[in-house]
């Protein structure tokens, strides 16, 4: 569902030239109500165009390109990636300021990647202003960006997209190509995620993008070839006093089905009302779920070195389609320590009756 991570929204708190610290966040405050008036907010649903919508909205406190996916090389070793962008607006207004530092936007980009065969999960983050080039959105070319960070698209924004990402570990470079129409989540887009209007985010997603390219890992470079996810919202406040944190499926089956559901943690540790998703088929047509479709349930956990305890494996049951699943993680640390912390990571599906291997997906967790 990508709410925006908490560590995105306390820069909000912190200022621009401040590192994230875990002692500064309340999730439920920063992802609440207390933006600044002067942003806009979501309250009904609206008219997405594309590939237009692909591009930024600054008259919104937050927005993310989120990029997932499942790679596999030609010696079928496996491989999980996350390319996160996020736009986080200071102030509903441009700076006044003459100078060229001068900005009302800060830019933060996570990025990852899970190395199954080698056991081994990596991770980076950047931040930067919206000045002088160091981050931002573009049109002509389309391209978003933080530093040597981006993903770079057609006129608009039209696919193919093509990632490039360089880190101390490794570097991608990966082209993107939609397999599916778009899925708008929610009630066409809108998408509530507590009772107090307005706590809500345009959202939509692309749930299978063909993936090829080459991942480059002690200066090897290895080609790749798989499926991608792609999530982008907008939203200027999200979560309610009474909200937690959240728990974010993306599951693509072998069978050409993907499965999105969040499951929306109240801080009594019930299933909050505004929990949601789409069964998407292979036609690119889509069954709505709400809370009381989809059954959730953790199997075993993983203790962090940073002493949280993430459920990484689970089962997930959903009558109304006749879908049980087993999800496992692939590897268990795939935390990211990145100041404010929480686990995003490649999971393997499972028949639940059977155990037979049914796909692969991404998992989310955020507010243990």
């Amino acid at each position: 569902m990508k709410l925006g991570l908490p560590i995105l929204l306390s820069l909000l708190l912190l200022g621009c030239n401040k590192a994230p610290t875990e002692s500064a966040l309340d999730l439920s405050a920063t992802l609440g109500g207390q933006a600044e008036q002067g942003f806009s907010r979501a309250f009904e649903p609206r008219m997405f165009q594309f590939p237009q919508d692909h591009a930024a909205h600054p008259g919104f406190r937050n927005e993310w390109w989120y990029i997932t996916g499942n790679l596999t090389d030609e010696s079928k070793n496996r491989y999980g990636y996350q390319v996160t962008l996020f736009r986080i607006a200071l102030s509903p207004k441009p700076s006044v300021s003459g100078s060229n530092w001068a900005t009302n936007q800060v830019w933060m980009a996570h990025v990852a990647l899970t190395d199954v065969n080698a056991n081994h999960h990596s991770y980076e983050q950047r931040l930067a202003r919206g000045a002088v080039g160091l981050a931002g959105q573009s049109d002509q070319p389309f391209r978003v960006w933080l530093e040597d960070w981006q993903i770079i698209g057609g006129e608009q924004g039209a696919f193919p997209w093509v990632i490039k990402v360089k880190t101390k570990e490794f570097a991608l470079n990966l082209q993107l190509t939609p397999h599916k129409p778009v899925v708008l989540q929610g009630d066409k887009g809108l998408s509530q995620k507590s009772s107090e209007p307005g706590n809500a985010s345009y959202y939509y997603s692309s749930t299978r993008l063909q993936t090829g390219g080459e991942i480059i890992k002690h200066g090897e470079h290895v080609k790749v070839s798989g499926w991608s996810w792609l999530d982008r919202e907008w939203s200027t406040s999200v979560l309610g006093e009474d909200q937690a944190g959240w728990d974010w499926f993306s599951l693509q089956l072998n069978d050409q089905h993907d499965l999105m559901f969040y499951r929306l943690r109240k801080k009594n540790g019930e299933m909050d009302v505004h929990s949601a998703g789409n069964w998407v088929l292979p036609d690119g047509s889509t069954h709505s779920l709400s809370y009381n479709d989809v059954t959730v349930q953790p199997l075993r956990y993983w203790t962090s070195p940073t002493g949280r305890r993430y459920p990484v494996s689970w089962t997930m049951e959903i009558p109304d389609i006749q879908q049980q699943f087993k999800i496992e993680a692939l590897i268990d640390d795939q935390e990211m320590a990145t100041g404010i912390y929480y686990w995003e990571g490649t999971v393997k599906v499972l028949s639940a009756a059977t155990n037979d291997l049914l796909g692969y997906g991404y998992l989310e967790m955020a507010g243990y």
